[in-house]
């Protein structure tokens, strides 16, 4: 029959019983029994006054806490994070603590125990880590435009079309929609250039309506921006992090307004949208902006939407064509289709300074490369028109970019 092994407590226990003997060497039984002959004399003390009892490991916790976060902070860490719907951390909450004039606002890694304590956080959740952040120089430089993916309400889903400047991450718009028609986004956009001016650029995805099914990089919807002086690019497709910003504003708004809410109707929908979106721009500290809201880097946009737009014209060097309603023009004795999202537009062709090789506008942006060199005489038939649209603003001299035929 094996030997029993010995718990540190019956080990204690053992030691106790033959030191209490008189003839015992107490010096010699704490190094038979691996002790120093304080630790030997402590188990001794603590036998003496409370029997086997002392013989038991006690919790080293101190009987006073003179520094613990007193009830008062921990309440209001608690009032902050049940306030942004359980998705603020630590960072957000000391800096809306310190706004609100709390003294002393308590360390980071002590709102972050607190939350714990209360079962506020997931132990197992870890940061992804550091993030490599770009943005635009200046408000209105770029904005990015994208649908969260809809969900339904007790009356049909809601489509929620969010606009955000890429420099300030400023929410220009947050609207709840019943679809994801080039009508409706025309719409609503129409009304935040009214409010905020027109940006320089917009980034966009690959989808409906301002993307083609086709592959084709332009649509009715990207051409009516270009027709405002709006340059278009798409990010690349199955790759989200083109549009960081818009994908973390959309994890945001998930946490803070939609999980664990349920909406009747598109009104109700949208009265939430509203009221956190002034709590996003004006209130809510982001970390990427220093834990500033993003209201003290936005301001509006110095080009102001025009009702009316003047006809197109060129310079008197261009070559200018009318694209007919199948999305071609005739140049030279041949077809080039130029797309259906041109359709009754005019463009021009300027010599690029190459033999046989033209560029084509239409208004101010490039949108492609002509080369009649690679037709041939007997070509026939449409050829389409190189591709110009930007993919991604990260790289500006990918706008450059262009494509021979």
């Amino acid at each position: 029959m094996p030997l029993r092994e010995l718990s540190v407590f019956d080990q204690r226990e053992a030691f106790v019983k033959l030191a209490m003997a008189s003839e015992a060497n107490r010096s010699a039984l704490c190094r038979d029994f691996g002790i120093s002959r304080k630790t030997g004399y402590k188990w001794l003390e603590r036998h003496r006054v409370s029997g086997t009892d002392g013989l038991v490991d006690r919790s080293r916790r101190p009987h006073t806490s003179p520094s613990r976060t007193d009830a008062a902070t921990e309440a209001a860490v608690l009032r902050i994070r049940a306030a942004s719907n359980n998705a603020w951390g630590a960072r957000k909450i000391g800096w809306t603590l310190g706004c609100q004039g709390w003294q002393p606002v308590p360390a980071l890694s002590t709102i972050t125990e607190i939350l714990r304590r209360h079962g506020k956080l997931d132990r197992q959740a870890q940061h992804p880590g550091p993030h490599v952040r770009f943005e635009r120089a200046e408000p209105n430089e770029l904005w990015q435009m994208d649908f969260k993916g809809h969900f339904p309400m007790a009356a049909g889903r809601c489509h929620p079309l969010t606009v955000l400047d890429d420099h300030s991450r400023y929410s220009l718009g947050l609207e709840a929609c019943d679809n994801e028609q080039d009508g409706t986004v025309r719409e609503r956009l129409t009304a935040l250039f009214r409010r905020y001016g027109l940006p320089f650029a917009m980034l966009m995805d690959n989808g409906s309506p301002w993307g083609d099914s086709g592959g084709q990089p332009f649509t009715i919807f990207t051409t009516w921006l270009m027709r405002h002086g709006i340059r278009v690019s798409h990010g690349r497709p199955y790759h989200p992090q083109t549009q960081g910003k818009e994908e973390r504003f959309h994890r945001s708004l998930k946490a803070e307004v939609l999980e664990r809410n349920s909406f009747a109707d598109l009104a109700a929908c949208q009265h939430a949208f509203d009221r956190w979106r002034h709590v996003y721009n004006h209130e809510r500290p982001h970390e990427a902006l220093g834990l500033q809201p993003p209201a003290t880097r936005y301001r509006p946009s110095p080009r102001a939407f025009r009702e009316a737009l003047p006809p197109i014209e060129y310079g008197p060097g261009d070559i200018v064509r009318k694209v007919d309603g199948e999305g071609a023009i005739s140049f030279r004795s041949r077809p080039i289709r130029i797309g259906k999202a041109f359709r009754r537009q005019p463009v021009a062709l300027r010599p690029s300074g190459e033999d046989g090789v033209f560029d084509i506008h239409y208004c101010v942006h490039h949108i492609g490369r002509l080369d009649l060199r690679t037709l041939g005489v007997a070509a026939c038939g449409f050829v389409d028109i190189a591709r110009a649209m930007p993919t991604t603003p990260q790289a500006p001299h990918q706008h450059q970019a262009e494509n021979a035929l």
